[in-house]
């Protein structure tokens, strides 16, 4: 069982409102919901959002529901929330619609304590909200995380930064990655979407603009999916990979009856083979590793360039990767 609770808190009676946070919130759960081959990920995720003071969000309620999270042992509870967040001496704060006061909201520290007593196997909490990166971190501002084995913790800025919406209700900045990375920008070759790879993502994405980073923090020794999306090739095609390439060392000879393209002027050319049915067939094959950095021409800038002018093919380290995994049986 997967379970996830999802907030996204627009109104505050005491703070300026937000604009796109329900919007977030509704598309987190909608992408959790389901994995792109539309079997069932995260079974009817709990979605919480405040729009206005006639569906205001209590500091109360947003208690109970994180309790009720972490209780159970499932395989993987997951919290998200958007929202407003607070930061003093004391630590950090998601704030509820009635918080008058930072202060008043629910302390990161308790959101953890009650994670961490957990049985879930996988604890993951996602946070856009500002200063949210201080999650986890032992009191007394040391910046020493203390996470339980399962946990793990993605935040949209660092202790000390804002979490910058997008404006005109376009959602925050960091939730409109998370989405792009779980619809598939962070899967590995066959579709899985961890925590690590959607940091990667995002951290990557944010490049060098200093406005905000994510905060990635875990204590996990089993791989975690968050979702699975399309994979960037097929599973057929990948377990052949141990087939074409014997050896990790091994380089595949091309000659140009495995190109099907070319020139009318080359077409003419009555010395230069002719493209093969059979040879053209596995060369798109090839191009489809090649696409997705599994392997790279020898001596040529392309896998054209390889073919037509009789040069190999071999493999990269990640094609190395993969090629031991198929060969062992583990894919």
């Amino acid at each position: 069982m997967r379970k996830a609770l999802i907030i996204g808190i627009n109104y505050y009676s005491a703070f300026p409102p937000l604009a796109g946070c329900v919007r977030d919130a509704a598309a987190v759960a909608n992408i959790l919901a389901r994995n792109d081959d539309g079997s069932t990920n995260f079974k009817t995720p709990n979605v919480l959002t405040a729009s206005g003071s006639h569906d205001a969000l209590s500091r109360s309620s947003l208690r109970d529901n994180i309790v009720e999270l972490f209780q159970d042992d499932p395989e993987i509870a997951l919290l998200y929330f958007a929202g407003h967040g607070y930061i003093d001496v004391t630590g950090g704060f998601i704030c509820a619609s009635d918080s008058r006061f930072g202060y008043e909201g629910l302390a990161l520290n308790e959101v953890v304590a009650f994670a961490r007593q957990s049985k879930a196997r996988n604890k993951i909490i996602i946070l856009d909200s500002c200063h949210s990166g201080v999650v986890g971190d032992r009191s007394g501002g040391q910046e020493i995380a203390e996470l339980s084995q399962g946990m793990t913790l993605l935040t949209a800025s660092t202790g000390d930064q804002k979490a910058y919406e997008g404006g005109s209700g376009i959602g925050g900045v960091f939730t409109n990655l998370l989405i792009d990375a779980l619809h598939g920008a962070a899967a590995n070759l066959v579709g899985d979407v961890t925590p690590s790879s959607v940091y990667a993502h995002i951290d990557q994405s944010l490049g060098p603009w200093g406005g905000q980073r994510p905060v990635f923090k875990t204590n996990v020794k089993s791989f975690v999916s968050l979702r699975r999306a399309a994979p960037p090739i097929s599973l057929h095609e990948l377990k052949q990979l141990a087939i074409y390439f014997p050896e990790a060392s091994f380089r595949f000879q091309l000659d140009p009856s495995f190109e099907p393209e070319r020139s009318a002027e080359q077409m003419r050319d009555a010395t230069l083979m002719k493209p093969n049915a059979a040879n053209t067939a596995i060369f798109k094959i090839l191009q489809n590793y090649a696409r997705v950095n599994l392997l790279r021409p020898v001596d040529a800038p392309h896998m054209w360039h390889a073919a037509m002018g009789s040069k190999s093919c071999e493999l990269t380290v990640l094609g190395e990767h993969y090629r031991r995994l198929v060969a062992g049986g583990l894919m």
